[in-house]
Parts: structure tokens; C-alpha cells; sequence
């Protein structure tokens, strides 16, 4: 028997390129990676990989880029510079999905996306996964935790200064690294199972600013307290370093879940579908401490 055709959407990005990598290695396939800049995965087409041109903002020919393929990976977008945009090219999405006859959707979520979440962006994830459930594909969500390899730059900053600044206050995260996270849906897609189900995709525990900054000192040997401050403080200070005011205004708000422990969230996915556990945050950092300190 042919195996099934895979499809992998936002291979250009980091995790998307990731999962296409792991699937090579795997020799899963055949491979489609939909894109708007086929140029940009000439390495991975040079392995096999059928690289198709694609718009999620061009509605139209999406189901011509996802005929084909068995089960999809539907990796979120970064559509965020406008409210809508990003939740208007999911649901393009399902429903091209559903139009080209995937039979299974992993989908990349976030954790607990629910109505009151004070995450910017939940909303997104929450309408795109009833999308799912209102059409006919079956899928895998995969509720996503932050990754543990955006903290390296904060820790970097923390190690320089003494201080880790936020406004998590005594809230703990289920950290994942990009790599686990990339593991977990290539898993899954390549897997044969159906029907229809939701999974946090998180780190082997859920862990406080306080105790990633004891982390950092004990790593580079220099003194690193954790200091929590109010949101908007949080806010004007991202603005005053150069962020622009809607991207501090949507890291904020994870600060703001992360006090309120709505991301304390710690699940064994990672092994479950890999059959590997998932990697901790000090032996992300460990592996990053030629980074941490300085130059």
C-alpha cells in the first residue's frame, strides 16, 4: 500500500520547516508545503518535497494547493496586524481542507482558548477549532503552551540586568520547546489514527518566572531576582524599548493568563506521540548557556 500524502502548511516558518524536516527524516510522504514563496523551500524541494504556491489571503486558490494530500497540518498563522485577518485565513483554510477531501486536520492551537481568556489572540484559536468542529474532517488539536525558546532573549536581558522583568507574578507556564512541539505534529500527522480529539502539547512542568530566574543565576553564576510588575507598566515599557504598541499589548496579555495561572497546564502528549518525554526548561536552558551570558 502507497502511504497517504501528507500536507504541511507554514513550512516557511520555523516550526512548520521543522516538521517538514522531521518527516523527511522519517521518510513520511509524499510531502506537499503549501507557501506564498515557493523560492523560499528550494532545500526542502531539493529532498522530495512537492512545494506548491499558496495565499491563505487568496481564498480562491487554496483548494487547487490542497488537493491531494490525506491529512493536513494547519500550522497558525502570523496574521495578527489586524483583528480578523488571521481568524479570516483559518476558516479559508477549513474549509478548502474540506473542499480538497483531507480526511485529518492537525491543527496548531493554544492553551485553554477559552471565552474569558485574557490572551489577545485566544479568540482566534477558539473560532478556528469550532470551524473544525462544524465541518466533517476529523483532527488532532494540538493546544500548544508557550514555547521555552522565546524566554532565551529574556533571560539573556535578566542576566545582563539582575532582574527578569514581567507581570506574572507568581503564575507558572508549562514551557514546550519549538523542537517538541514540531515532534508532537509531525506524530501526528504521520500516524494513522482518526476520529477527533484535543491535546496540550506542553513541558514535563509547569514553572515560575521566580524559579527560571533562579535557574539563570545558578547557570552563569550571577545574580538574577525575578521582579513581577503591574501589566501596563509592563506595556509602556515594551512601547518605550521599541515594540510597537499592539505586540506589547498581545505579550502582556500572556503575562496577565500566566498570573492567573491559566497556562499551569502540563500534560504527557509529548511522549504519548513521540514516545519521548518532553524537554524541561533548565535543560533548554543548560543547553543554551553559552548564550545566557554577555558578550
Amino acid at each position: 500500500m502507497s502511504s497517504p500524502t501528507l500536507l504541511v502548511t507554514g513550512a516557511s516558518g520555523q516550526l512548520g520547516r521543522r516538521i517538514v524536516q522531521l518527516l523527511l527524516d522519517e521518510e513520511a510522504g509524499p510531502i506537499i508545503a503549501p507557501t506564498r514563496d515557493p523560492a523560499s523551500l528550494h532545500e526542502l524541494a531539493a529532498r522530495g518535497v512537492e512545494v506548491r504556491a499558496a495565499d491563505f489571503d487568496r481564498p480562491a486558490g487554496l483548494l487547487a494547493a490542497f488537493r491531494g494530500a490525506a491529512r493536513a497540518v494547519l500550522i497558525s498563522t502570523d496574521a495578527i496586524d489586524r483583528p480578523g485577518h488571521r481568524l479570516a485565513q483559518h476558516l479559508a483554510a477549513v474549509h478548502a481542507l474540506e473542499a480538497a477531501g483531507v480526511e485529518h486536520v492537525v491543527y496548531t492551537s493554544l492553551t485553554n482558548p477559552h471565552p474569558g481568556s485574557p490572551i489577545t489572540i485566544a479568540g482566534d484559536h477558539r473560532e478556528t477549532e469550532a470551524a473544525l468542529a462544524a465541518s466533517r474532517l476529523d483532527f488532532t488539536i494540538l493546544r500548544n503552551n508557550c514555547y521555552t525558546d522565546l524566554m532565551l532573549s529574556s533571560v539573556q536581558q535578566a542576566v545582563a540586568s539582575g532582574r527578569l522583568i514581567d507581570a506574572r507574578g507568581d503564575g507558572a507556564t508549562g514551557f514546550v520547546t519549538r523542537e517538541d512541539c514540531a515532534r508532537a505534529a509531525a506524530a501526528a500527522l504521520a500516524a494513522t489514527t482518526g476520529g477527533r480529539r484535543t491535546l496540550d502539547v506542553t513541558g514535563p512542568a509547569a514553572v515560575t518566572s521566580a524559579q527560571v530566574a533562579a535557574i539563570a543565576s545558578e547557570l552563569t553564576g550571577r545574580p538574577v531576582e525575578h521582579v513581577s510588575v503591574p501589566r501596563d507598566a509592563l506595556v509602556a515599557g515594551m512601547v518605550e524599548h521599541g515594540l510597537p504598541g499592539r505586540l506589547a499589548e498581545l505579550l502582556a496579555s500572556f503575562d496577565v493568563a500566566i498570573a492567573a495561572n491559566e497556562l499551569a497546564v502540563v500534560s504527557g502528549t509529548v511522549e504519548e506521540l513521540t514516545g519521548r518525554v518532553a524537554s524541561p526548561v533548565r535543560d533548554f536552558l543548560t543547553a543554551h548557556r553559552g548564550d545566557l551570558v554577555p558578550g
